[in-house]
C-alpha cells in the first residue's frame, strides 16, 4: 500500500546540512503498524513526510502504486490519507456533530454520527453537541479526532504520538479504542509511538533511529530486542549512578 523509496529529508543548521532522514526505504503493507526509536530520531518527521506536511529532500513516496511525491496534504487526503497530530486541534464554535459530518464528507444522520462516537467509547447523548473548545480534555479530543477519522474511512490512519498529554485513564481507554479500531478499520494504521502496549498490538514494528531504519519485523520479532535494550539501558545508568 505505502512504500517509501530512498527518502532523505534535511534542513539547514547552523549554516550546515542536518540529515533529519536518511535514505529510508519502507513497505508498509500491514494492517497496524508502530514506528518507534528514540527522541529525535525522525519519527514524526517520517509521518509528516508521509502525510505531505512537509517534502522530502529526495527520494518518492507511492501509495497504492501512485507517486504521491509532490502532491499536497489536500490531495493525499483525498487519495485516502488522514492524520492526527500529538495536539489535536480545538475548533471554537464548531460542535463534535459538525466535525464529523465534515469529516464524512456529508451530512449524516444522527444516529450514524453517534455510532462513530459510540465506536471510541464516548456517550453519545453527552458528546455530539458539545462544542469542540476548551472545556475537553486532551484524552476526550484524541477519541473525537479517532472518530472523524473514522467516519472518513480513510485508506491510510497516520497518528503521531496518540498518547502524549494524557493522563493514565485516558491513555487506558485509548488503547481500547485502538483495539476496536484494528479490528473493525477497512485500511491500515500507522503509529508513532513509545509505548509498550500500543507496540503490543502492532502487526509490525519498525524502529527508526537517527534518521534511519535500524528494525522490521513483528510484533515478535523486534519487541523482545527493544524491551531487552531497554532493560541494559536501565542497568547500565544505573550502575553509572551507584
Amino acid at each position: 500500500m505505502l512504500e517509501l523509496q530512498d527518502i532523505c529529508f534535511q534542513v539547514n543548521e547552523d549554516s550546515r546540512e542536518k540529515g533529519i532522514l536518511k535514505h529510508v526505504n519502507l513497505k508498509i503493507e500491514d494492517s497496524f503498524v508502530a514506528i518507534t526509536g528514540p527522541n529525535g530520531g525522525g519519527k514524526s518527521t517520517m509521518a509528516k513526510v508521509i502525510s505531505g506536511i512537509i517534502k522530502p529532500t529526495s527520494g518518492k513516496i507511492l501509495f497504492n502504486g501512485d507517486d504521491i511525491t509532490e502532491l499536497s496534504i489536500t490531495e493525499r487526503a483525498k487519495k485516502g490519507i488522514s492524520f492526527a497530530f500529538q495536539q489535536p486541534v480545538r475548533f471554537k464554535g464548531l460542535t463534535v456533530l459538525d466535525l464529523i459530518n465534515l469529516a464524512h464528507g456529508e451530512a449524516l444522520s444522527l444516529n450514524e454520527a453517534c455510532h462513530y462516537l459510540s465506536e471510541v467509547g464516548l456517550c453519545a447523548k453527552d458528546y455530539i453537541n458539545r462544542e469542540v473548545n476548551a472545556s475537553l480534555s486532551g484524552g476526550e479530543l484524541k477519541r473525537i479526532e479517532i472518530a472523524m477519522i473514522m467516519a472518513r474511512g480513510t485508506l491510510l490512519s497516520i497518528f503521531d504520538e496518540p498518547e502524549a498529554g494524557i493522563d493514565l485513564w485516558s491513555f487506558n481507554n485509548l488503547i481500547r479504542v485502538f483495539e476496536n479500531m484494528r479490528e473493525k478499520i477497512h485500511g491500515s494504521i500507522l503509529i508513532i509511538s513509545h509505548q509498550e502496549r500500543i507496540l503490543n498490538i502492532a502487526d509490525q514494528i519498525i524502529v527508526l533511529a537517527d534518521g534511519e531504519v535500524r528494525a522490521q519485523g513483528t510484533k515478535d520479532e523486534v519487541l523482545p530486542e527493544l524491551l531487552n535494550a531497554s532493560s541494559e539501558a536501565c542497568s547500565t545508568l544505573l550502575n553509572k549512578v551507584i
